[in-house]
């Protein structure tokens, strides 16, 4: 079916369930960023492959919301489909709440799928509908009805983590789950997100691709631990490792056992991560503690054996980027060369392709962490653009070209944008490239007090940019997993106010950037994390923060205009220069070392050629 026939055809179990109204999150049972094809429901009903939104059908409209990422992607892939477009944090764009409430009328019905709907979100569109006289009915997904050869839950094999990488055992981890439902007055606790009981059972797995997830449920009790999952994902002696700490049941038994929990007991859970249908599973005579999940905020701070293998695992992923960019400097000057026309050009995908297998060369690689992103010339303002055979540019002539990258190694996970300038740069291009690479360092090199949310610092990256009138719509900084999701909470770096504060330990990404529709996009990312200030701690006025850089990879030198750098900020990038060339030079190949040895020259030189 194409998605006009899609459409319609949910239009017709509508009328068959009398609702006015279907909402369609993208998401799986477990609430998760990125979900594995059976619950790709947002791409299936409307083409739009972006991992952000949600929408909306109507008994005659449709919409879907999305975040400034996907702006221009989402105008592309919606194209002819009849859904309009509603650009999240623009002007005057309605949420989905309030389209539903301007679109349906008084006694209409809301539909949604009680098994991807969280409880948090059943209760935003209850609350914001009801004053318009509509209700809202946690249904079966509908979408199943009509979803030809629809994918299965996917099996794939879990592994564990050898225990030198983890720093805590399993049995470590969930006695502090335990002291921690004791200090809360908790019987249970149910854990639904992916990440989590993928954290906190030390345990990796295959379902999701590039997330190394497995799908399974976890509920905790006082004494006794059940871990719900697919038959066959787990064998041998990983099996009775796992026995020894956990009851196994069918990943389709969680709903039952919930059922079965005692009258009267206390029920922790997080309702941004548990869905309806799980909630509904628990007694009434239950007392709920709605809270966010505590292994959440452990694994956010990476404990020294885990910070100890991220800083490795760059050194790796840096030796892979040099390497690359080493060959991309030769392949290009091989194009300029007068033998070029009998050569056919790279393209965005073919330059993907050759960065993986620079990386699959590096021991303990495991895949990369997310798709990568090769966007040249106006590509580069579409800031998740994912190249196609249809929509690949080849490398050609003149411009700028974002590569966001990373991987997944055996000690960590890895996240790398650079902005790469093919030919000469215009001064235009120098100076927006300049002022990101200013905010950039505003950020890495800021100190901060330990009560520091990540909102109370997003604008010194932004700062720059926006004394001349320039912006970026994303979020500066988002953390990182360690061997898991690239994309993790809780604490992220931007302008909302999220309520989480900056920890030891914690890593996170620092990405400002700078995008003109129709020409070029920069950003420039670095992932980096909190250590204490020691040489500023005092009794007066408590602990202080600052960062620690990861990723080793060298800047681009064509594209900075020492004009605009404070001497400070050339001592950063000099500073950052050294670091990369000391760690990654002994690991290359002698023409390579000196390929990385020119690019990182020290700025403050060519700053007093250029005085002279």
């Amino acid at each position: 079916m194409i998605i006009k026939e899609r459409i319609q055809a949910l239009r017709n179990e509508m009328k068959v369930m009398d609702i006015d109204a279907y909402i369609i999150t993208g998401s799986d049972p477990h609430q998760g960023e990125y979900a594995a094809s059976r619950w790709r429901t947002r791409e299936w009903i409307s083409g739009f492959t972006g991992s952000a939104g949600k929408a909306a059908v109507t008994r005659d409209k449709a919409g879907l919301w999305t975040d400034s990422r996907y702006y221009l992607q989402a105008e592309q892939e919606l194209e002819g489909s009849g859904i309009q477009l509603f650009k999240e944090g623009l002007p005057g764009v309605p949420d989905m709440s309030a389209w539903l409430a301007d679109q349906l009328f008084d006694g209409a019905v809301m539909g949604c799928d009680a098994e991807t709907v969280s409880l948090t979100e059943r209760d935003f569109f209850r609350q914001k509908l009801m004053a318009a006289g509509i209700s809202c009915r946690e249904l079966h997904d509908l979408l199943d009805r009509i979803w030809d050869n629809r994918p299965e839950v996917p099996r794939e094999a879990v592994i564990e983590i050898p225990p030198e990488y983890v720093g805590k055992t399993r049995r470590e981890k969930i006695a502090d789950l335990r002291k921690h439902m004791q200090d809360s007055g908790a019987d249970w606790f149910l854990l639904n997100s992916l990440d989590d009981i993928a954290w906190l059972l030390n345990l990796r797995g295959g379902d999701i691709p590039y997330n190394p997830l497995f799908y399974a449920f976890l509920l905790a009790g006082k004494d006794e631990m059940h871990l719900f999952i697919h038959e066959n994902k787990i064998s041998g002696e990983l099996l009775d490792s796992i026995q020894k700490d956990c009851r196994l049941h069918p990943y389709t038994a969680v709903n039952d056992q919930l059922s079965q929990i005692e009258d009267g007991s206390s029920v922790l859970l997080d309702p941004d991560k548990v869905c309806v249908s799980l909630y509904r599973s628990i007694p009434d005579s239950c007392s709920i503690k709605r809270e966010r999940n505590c292994s959440a905020d452990m694994k956010a701070r990476k404990n020294p054996t885990e910070l100890e293998y991220m800083e490795r695992v760059h050194v790796q992923d840096g030796t892979a980027l040099v390497r690359f960019l080493y060959w991309l400097d030769n392949r290009m000057a091989q194009d300029s060369d007068k033998d070029r026309a009998s050569r056919k050009p790279e393209t965005e995908i073919t330059l993907a392709e050759k960065l993986l297998s620079f990386r699959k060369e590096e021991e303990g690689f495991r895949g990369e962490s997310f798709s990568p992103i090769f966007a040249f010339s106006d590509h580069g303002p579409m800031c998740h653009y994912s190249a196609s055979e249809a929509s690949a540019y080849p490398i050609q002539g003149q411009g700028l070209m974002i590569m966001d990258t990373g991987g997944q190694y055996w000690g960590g996970t890895t996240d790398v944008t650079r902005t790469l300038l093919f030919g000469k740069a215009s001064q235009e291009q120098k100076h927006d490239y300049t002022l990101v690479l200013k905010g950039h360092i505003a950020l890495a090199d800021a100190v901060f007090p330990e009560d520091t949310r990540g909102y109370h610092i997003d604008a010194f990256a932004r700062a720059a940019l926006w004394r001349e009138g320039k912006r970026y719509s994303h979020g500066t900084g988002h953390g990182v997993g360690f061997m898991l999701n690239v994309h993790e909470g809780p604490q992220n770096i931007s302008r909302k106010a999220v309520d989480v504060p900056l920890q030891a330990g914690m890593v996170v990404s620092n990405e400002p950037g700078l995008y003109l529709t129709g020409r070029y996009g920069i950003r420039i990312e670095n992932l980096i994390y909190v250590v204490p200030a020691e040489d500023l701690a005092s009794e007066e006025f408590g602990q202080f923060f600052r960062f620690e850089n990861l990723t080793l990879c060298p800047l681009e030198r064509e594209l900075i205009d020492l004009s605009i750098l404070s001497d400070e900020e050339i001592a950063w990038v000099d500073a950052y220069h050294e670091k990369v060339f000391e760690k990654i030079a002994p690991r290359l190949e002698l023409e390579e070392r000196e390929w990385l040895r020119k690019k990182t020259q020290p700025l403050r030189h060519q700053k007093k050629l250029n005085r002279k």
